[in-house]
């Protein structure tokens, strides 16, 4: 068995575990605000439920990375944890305003709480975290996703602090506003990581080029290649969060196929070192195509229309 395997295996392991502690996590804080009428453990519980979500699309994404392409589905079921991730990013940022809204009404009313429960719970809360984010620590290098749900895990370790925090102080003060100061303060913070999940999940599904990608820096690579003369026709996207492709025609002097394959292997090889671009199709050519661009401009007669030949018309 590979020792590749044998990470896949330890990773999915690791994420099962934590999957399961944070969803131990979250009924215990979902109770325990209840019972202690709490806020700002009930948001806390909101957190829980974000880093859940980032945890079991981690586990999801490790496991499909192992799933192999079909004939239907020739780039695999990456994309489905995409849009999933799209839709849990808009449901947090739904509970995030229900909070707030809930936060704004305590602002006025401010209900008694009984902070001992809320202190014993966070500390539970917390010390799992911390448990889970050291546990993630060591296999983070090996994926994205994997040190997605380490950081979450973090994220949610630090809400705890604040939670706790906010416990003593009420403990101390009586100042129950406290709670509501709280829960928004983790309210802000679900909102930012909810928003981040949105907009990388939607830039990927409109195939935006990844942002720690630089199209001039690909460019100037392929062209450092001497007996490349052009690069045009280029696209660079993601198929998912740590997958990302790259097609482009290229135009050099006429030469064997050996030579050809040697360029197109060098090329391969800048994209996946310098870049992290693993899937790279590269079209060789040696005549200057109609359309030059660097970006192809694609419309509907494009499939209509061969640039590369002309039909020749008989005289009349």
């Amino acid at each position: 068995m590979s020792e590749h395997h044998h990470n896949v295996i330890g990773i999915d392991t690791k994420l099962k575990y934590g999957i399961i502690i944070t969803a131990v996590i979250l009924v215990l804080e979902l109770v325990g605000g209840m019972l202690s009428n709490s806020l700002a453990l009930l948001s806390d519980a909101g957190h829980v439920f974000a880093d859940g979500i980032a945890l079991l699309l981690s586990w999801y994404g490790v496991r499909q990375a192992a799933r192999p392409s079909s004939s239907r589905m020739t780039f695999g079921y990456h994309r489905v944890g995409v849009i999933i991730a799209i839709v849990n990013a808009l449901t947090i940022l739904a509970i995030a305003g229900i909070i707030l809204f809930e936060a704004y009404q305590r602002f006025y009313q401010q209900p008694e709480i009984n902070s001992m429960l809320m202190l014993a719970i966070a500390v539970i809360g917390l010390a799992a975290n911390i448990f889970v984010a050291s546990w993630l620590h060591k296999e983070q290098g090996e994926s994205l996703n994997v040190k997605s749900a380490f950081w979450h895990a973090l994220g949610d370790a630090l809400a705890s602090v604040g939670v706790i925090s906010g416990a003593i102080i009420i403990m101390v003060t009586k100042l129950y506003w406290v709670d509501a100061a709280v829960s928004i303060l983790i309210s802000l913070i679900i909102i930012f990581a909810a928003w981040g999940i949105f907009r990388e999940g939607l830039k990927i599904l409109l195939e935006a080029v990844p942002g720690d990608i630089n199209i001039k820096e690909v460019l100037e690579a392929m062209k450092s290649i001497p007996v490349i003369k052009d690069v045009h026709d280029m696209h660079v996207w993601s198929i998912s969060s740590n997958l990302h492709a790259m097609s482009c025609h290229v135009r050099m002097d006429d030469c064997s196929i050996s030579e050809a394959e040697r360029v197109q292997l060098q090329i391969e090889d800048i994209m996946r070192n310098k870049f992290g671009i693993g899937h790279t199709t590269v079209q060789i050519e040696c005549t200057q195509c109609d359309k030059g661009d660097l970006f192809c401009k694609m419309t509907e007669e494009d499939k209509n229309h061969d640039h590369r030949a002309e039909t020749l018309k008989p005289d009349r």
